[in-house]
């Protein structure tokens, strides 16, 4: 079965410089995917060309006249900018042409045009940024929100807990994911009101068998793997993902500047190139790139604005592979069978629709 998805070639800081490439090396090996390129069509076609791909079967232009900069405020993305390739890409996904919609481009404006155009699934309040930290246990931590809600109340972090849970599953093929809430302890005293008020939401869960709710976590936690996913608000979790991301980085640096030391150390470097090249693929950012949009009525992943090419095409990876595994539809399921109903909710399911951006 062949799955389409849109990519946002315009977004992030390098454009159709990093996505095409990505896109073109992706189709190679993954013969059930079909993209539709979103952008300025001259510019793709002239980057097609280029790398000799401008006759490939499985890629398609859409041409899209304007560009959502990463320094655009939210106002400008969705009320000046309505042909920008960032909204088309997230159109399509709407329309039924792409199963899925890939960007690097600003986060906040692709958040809001995402939840403009495709609005939040019944029962979700606010959508929330997942993404998957490496832990020792050489498997997936999942983590949110990541920097959508920087500001949330306990039922906000529980239906992220469900979200986390119902995206962790589909994926992985677990049906009882356990689910960490990040708090400065694990004691139950620990933490500030909002953390233990949706502690006892998520307990309450565990205790009618909705959710596998493991208590509160620590920082180390998300690497040590000691829960599937890990909760907490976009504010703690956006400087737990820059933080990490930069410490990898760092460590990797270090690395190579110890190693190029002298010739022993260089040595050293040659007889270890083995294991460390294996450290290098697990500590590598960019093997965990492509953020999910949860809680929207379609399919869009985030990338990392600086990507490279590489890391790029691990973004595209991970929507192929949530369209493949039905995510959308089992989120839709599960969701309505686990999402508590809040005044917040239902006030937003009985308000007069507002005049059109």
């Amino acid at each position: 079965m062949i799955i389409t998805l849109s990519i946002d070639c315009m977004g992030g800081d390098h454009g159709s410089a990093v996505t095409i490439p990505a896109a073109i090396s992706f189709l190679k090996h993954e013969p059930e995917a079909f993209l539709i390129l979103v952008g300025l069509e001259d510019e793709l076609s002239a980057e097609l060309k280029r790398l000799k791909a401008d006759t490939h079967p499985r890629i398609t232009v859409q041409h899209a006249s304007e560009v959502v900069t990463m320094d655009d405020p939210i106002e400008v993305a969705l009320r000046r900018k309505k042909d920008s390739s960032m909204r088309v890409a997230v159109e399509l996904v709407k329309d039924g042409k792409a199963k899925a919609c890939v960007s690097a481009g600003n986060t906040g404006a692709l958040m809001a045009v995402s939840r403009y155009v495709l609005k939040t699934m019944q029962g979700v309040d606010r959508p929330a940024i997942c993404s998957i930290m490496p832990n020792q246990k050489n498997g997936p931590t999942y983590m949110l929100d990541l920097g959508a809600n920087v500001d949330c109340e306990p039922h906000h972090l529980h239906q992220f807990a469900v979200m986390g849970s119902v995206l962790f599953s589909a994926m992985e093929g677990t049906a009882r994911p356990t689910i960490g809430l990040l708090n400065v302890g694990t004691e139950e005293i620990k933490g500030n009101e909002v953390v233990k008020a949706t502690a006892r939401l998520l307990q309450q869960d565990h205790a009618r068998g909705l959710l596998n709710f493991y208590g509160n976590v620590e920082g180390n936690d998300i690497f040590k793997g000691t829960t599937d996913v890990v909760v907490c608000d976009g504010f703690v979790g956006n400087v737990t993902l820059k933080a990490s991301e930069g410490l990898g980085r760092f460590m990797k640096d270090v690395l190579n500047t110890e190693f190029r030391r002298n010739p022993l150390t260089m040595l050293g470097a040659l007889i270890a190139r083995g294991a460390m090249r294996r450290i290098k693929d697990r500590f590598n950012p960019s093997r965990y790139n492509g953020a999910s949009l949860l809680g929207l009525r379609g399919l869009v992943f985030k990338s990392h604005g600086g990507a490279d090419s590489y890391s790029f095409e691990w973004a595209i990876k991970r929507a192929f592979d949530a369209a493949k595994y039905n995510v959308q539809e089992q989120l839709s399921t599960m969701i309505g069978e686990l999402m508590p109903c809040t005044p917040e909710r239902a006030a937003a399911d009985t308000a007069t629709p507002g005049s059109t951006i």
